[in-house]
């Protein structure tokens, strides 16, 4: 047991020299295969036999409050720990397959928000998405894929808006990813009853002037959601669409009234996370590089708002318009033509989309 515990340590304070954002223990017919996930790709760190593998991740398991017995049904669960004296939040989840469990940990390093100059790849998104604060009320919506650096993006704007504004911020998020001092931050829990409609209700009734909601997954969390900015909050919340033109569909799809739309949209992100073009690797970056440099990737925000957001919200009317702004396409573009992104990045996120 004892070597087991030494492994897991060993593989977490690994994953965290490395900078990996995840680490998957995936069993085989044979044998299991550890991978890191860094910079959005995949690794292999080393392999165990079938004994180990589920040893291993029965041990995870028994750490983050999960049964240990049940390995027929997907589990989830969660634990803080300390590396080099620094706190890390793991995120567990298993998944039954036809040789074993598998685990994926997403690692989350309880580090202060990076500063927003350094997320994006072009210094006028920044000052749009500050500027976007300074309204007393209405809705920001985050959109992007799994891993885009959302929850980074509203995290580094929490650390602006607590510096430089005297407000109540409140987050309402499934998981808390992030701690941060100064800002009442409530967990979901929909087995306890705790959900995301529930809990806005709940942050509502508790005087908060910016409320940052984890994710708008349902028509009666879109509904509170866009009444709390009616009624004089500034909302931020993450949704899953397209690109920025899409959030605008999903509000309808949820049964959000144009007229609501138009009165509480401030603006709306799409975002992606790109890697740059290395120094000295080139466009192809070196796991070694990777480890030992800072600052590898930055987001690109496909921001919609004013006068071109009225415009989309007008074409989701059924009006013919032409709604002209800069979109991702157009965006990464300019970035692989001035050299700073590789031209992968290109055909990886946007050569399937139309304009």
């Amino acid at each position: 047991m004892y070597a087991i515990e030494s492994l897991s340590g060993k593989l977490i304070e690994e994953a965290c020299a490395m900078r990996a954002s995840d680490i998957h223990i995936v069993p085989g017919e044979k044998e299991a295969v550890i991978r890191f996930r860094i910079d959005d790709e995949l690794f292999q760190k080393g392999r165990l036999t079938r004994m180990e593998c589920s040893r291993l991740i029965s041990h995870f398991k028994f750490l983050s409050s999960m049964d240990i017995g049940e390995r027929r049904q997907p589990q989830s669960g969660a634990l803080t720990i300390k590396v080099n004296n620094q706190p890390v939040h793991l995120r567990m989840s298993t998944l039954p397959t036809i040789y074993d469990e598998s685990l994926v940990i997403r690692v989350l390093p309880q580090a202060s928000a990076p500063p927003l100059r350094s997320l994006s790849l072009f210094p006028n998104a920044t000052a749009k998405l500050l500027s976007f604060l300074k309204h007393s009320h209405g809705l920001l919506i985050f959109t992007g894929p799994t891993g885009s650096g959302k929850t980074t993006t509203l995290y580094s704007l929490i650390e602006y808006a607590k510096q430089h504004f005297n407000r109540n911020i409140i987050t309402l998020e499934d998981p808390v990813e992030s701690r941060s001092e100064h800002v009442l931050q409530v967990q979901v829990n929909e087995k306890a009853g705790m959900t995301y409609s529930a809990g806005l209700k709940a942050v509502l009734r508790h005087d908060p002037d910016m409320i940052i909601l984890g994710e708008i997954r349902d028509a009666e969390t879109a509904k509170i959601a866009v009444r709390a900015a009616l009624t004089g909050h500034l909302v931020l919340s993450s949704m899953h669409a397209k690109n920025a033109k899409g959030a605008i569909y999903r509000l309808l799809e949820f049964g959000i009234h144009m007229t609501e739309i138009e009165q509480t949209l401030v603006a709306i992100s799409a975002q992606r996370l790109v890697n740059l073009v290395c120094p000295l690797c080139g466009e192809r970056c070196s796991l070694y590089c990777r480890m030992s440099g800072n600052g590898r990737r930055v987001s690109v925000f496909e921001l919609l708002y004013g006068k071109s957001l009225n415009l989309c919200i007008k074409e989701a009317k059924g009006a013919y318009v032409n709604s002209r702004f800069e979109t991702l396409r157009k965006l990464i573009r300019k970035g692989i033509a001035l050299g700073y992104l590789p031209e992968e990045t290109y055909n990886r996120w946007v050569h399937h989309e139309t304009e």
